[in-house]
């Protein structure tokens, strides 16, 4: 439930006032008790995460994998089997 800023415009009070956002906003000041109550808009709070619970491991991860770190082996493996094609056995 979100919290609203209201100021009236009659005394000048300002307030805030924690309620659902299907409730109507309220008109009646609680000090002077004019019904000049203007409900103010504001960006809003971001999002706090407290407690423990929340992890990276929680979230999508990318579509792309991450490059690997050494792509030197891989090729280096690729050229040690070629190698191994590539020289002439004893038996000829």
């Amino acid at each position: 439930m979100p919290t609203y800023d209201y100021v009236c415009d009659a005394c000048g009070h300002a307030f805030e006032h924690f309620q659902s956002m299907s409730s109507k906003r309220l008109r009646k000041c609680p000090e002077c008790g004019e019904r000049k109550l203007d409900r103010l808009v504001g960006s809003g709070a971001g999002v706090i995460f407290k407690g423990s619970g929340f992890y990276e491991t929680d979230y999508k991860r990318s579509s792309t994998p991450p490059p690997s770190e050494s792509p030197s082996s891989d090729t280096s493996s690729k050229s040690e089997s070629s190698d191994a094609k590539a020289k002439p056995s004893k038996d000829d």
